[in-house]
């Protein structure tokens, strides 16, 4: 109970810090960080190096996947790709099925990419169209992002089902089947409905500032190069899925699974921007430079706020309190479908990584439902994955990044980001306890 008590007073040290004091998130992660690993009792020769590990762990991948997706990001906005591919969807779906439409796109882009990349490729889109549509950013922003959080929680091959399959020795195709019937309406409900309803309610105070999309563009690319250079990515990513399934030689493999890592995906897709949307557009060599420097400049922000939220999700992990959860969890006489979403909804909570809360939890009941039967392994994967997912806060950096991209104040990412993930958390879990009734 202690553990679980200093955890709740860091987090409200981050929330006073960053909308009371004015800290900047980094300044107040860090600050709770050290408050939470002293009061818990780490020894102060592995308070820092605690931090600066889970630092390292979370920008090791991210933070080149940063800097490429928002120069891409960058080339849309002035070149006037996005405004073509979002006049493009303005008209082919209309003002009022554009939630829709980008609940589409959010759910088909996440399927390949890790959910971090997927907002890098979704939202100077989502903030081109909501220019063109002069839309509240919300109802066009949270379907998106819906799409992208689901894909990621509950379907493979995304790590953290994955890890959960092989913990659980479930069947990989029945998961993709099941995860599939959960994951459409509740991304539907949390979602375009959701954006419905909160749209009304959250007028972001703010406006995004790490991308500004350029609406005075004279020359415009066409819509077909517009859509080839944002998909990209994605089409590359997907090949690199794909292929180890495909009778080729294994150089072959080797070579596409390469160029569809996240990073050399988008290193190739800013390359073909560069021309495509630079050069072709009459822009030169200068100014594609400046239009990368400007766009590294804003990131600087983000990724030290990130940075920090991973030192504070691992001096979370160091702590205890993650296995804490787990010990305490271990003793409910309950369903192992609910205990399954609990212990992952706890440790999610706690930690702030839902790659981190499921494989976590299924580490823990895999051992708890070696000796039962007539359990259902691919439904105890999904509500695994379905618990990771719930009440993102300050300490995941899926809401600084929902934050900073989208201009919204820590209030506001709380209204919408934060209520978005635990409405695809609870009814994900829900239709997968109705599914378990006739599987």
């Amino acid at each position: 109970m202690f553990h679980l008590i200093i955890t709740l007073l860091a987090i409200i040290i981050v929330i006073l810090g960053v909308s009371l004091f004015k800290w900047h998130a980094f300044i107040s992660l860090t600050v709770a960080s050290l408050f939470l690993a002293i009061f818990s009792g780490l020894s102060m020769d592995k308070i820092v190096s605690g931090y600066e590990t889970g630092v390292g762990g979370t920008l090791g991948h991210l933070v080149g996947i940063f800097a490429l997706g928002t120069i891409l990001g960058k080339m849309m906005a002035e070149s006037g790709a996005g405004m073509q591919v979002a006049n493009f969807f303005v008209k082919t779906f209309g003002v009022k099925y554009l939630p829709w439409a980008m609940l589409l796109s959010g759910f088909v882009i996440g399927l390949p990419v890790f959910f971090e990349v997927g907002i890098l490729i979704v939202l100077p889109l989502v903030i081109s169209i909501q220019k063109t549509s002069k839309q509240n950013i919300l109802l066009i922003a949270l379907p998106a992002i819906a799409g992208l959080s689901i894909v990621h929680g509950l379907v493979p091959p995304h790590p953290g089902a994955i890890a959960a399959i092989g913990l659980y020795k479930a069947n990989t195709g029945r998961v993709l089947l099941y995860s599939l019937i959960v994951a459409i309406p509740s991304a539907i409900i949390a979602g375009p409905l959701f954006a419905k309803f909160i749209h009304k309610r959250v007028i972001p105070e703010g406006e995004p500032t790490l991308i500004k999309v350029n609406v005075a563009a004279k020359k415009l690319p066409s819509t077909g190069t517009s859509f080839f250079v944002i998909l990209l990515p994605v089409i590359l990513m997907i090949f690199s899925a794909i292929v180890p399934f495909m009778s080729l030689p294994v150089y072959v493999k080797n070579l596409f699974i390469f160029i569809g890592s996240p990073l050399i995906a988008l290193l190739i897709s800013c390359f073909t921007a560069f021309y495509l949307l630079g050069i072709r557009q009459g822009i030169d060599k200068n100014g594609i430079k400046n239009l990368v420097e400007n766009s590294i400049l804003p990131v600087g922000s983000i990724i030290l706020i990130i940075g920090a939220g991973g030192g504070f999700k691992q001096i979370l992990i160091d702590s205890g309190v993650g296995a804490t959860i787990g010990q305490m969890s271990q003793h409910m006489a309950v369903s192992p479908l609910v205990l399954a979403f609990v212990i992952a909804g706890l440790i999610r909570i706690a930690t702030g990584s839902a790659t981190v809360a499921l494989t976590t939890a299924a580490g823990i009941v895999s051992p708890i439902i070696q000796h039962m039967s007539g359990v259902n392994l691919e439904l105890l994967v999904i509500v695994t994955g379905a618990g990771s997912l719930m009440f993102s806060h300050v300490n995941d950096a899926g809401f600084w990044m929902v934050k900073e991209y989208l201009g919204l104040s820590v209030k506001e990412t709380f209204k919408t980001w934060t209520v978005l993930e635990t409405i695809l958390s609870f009814v994900a879990f829900g239709i997968a306890l109705v599914v378990n009734m006739f599987v």
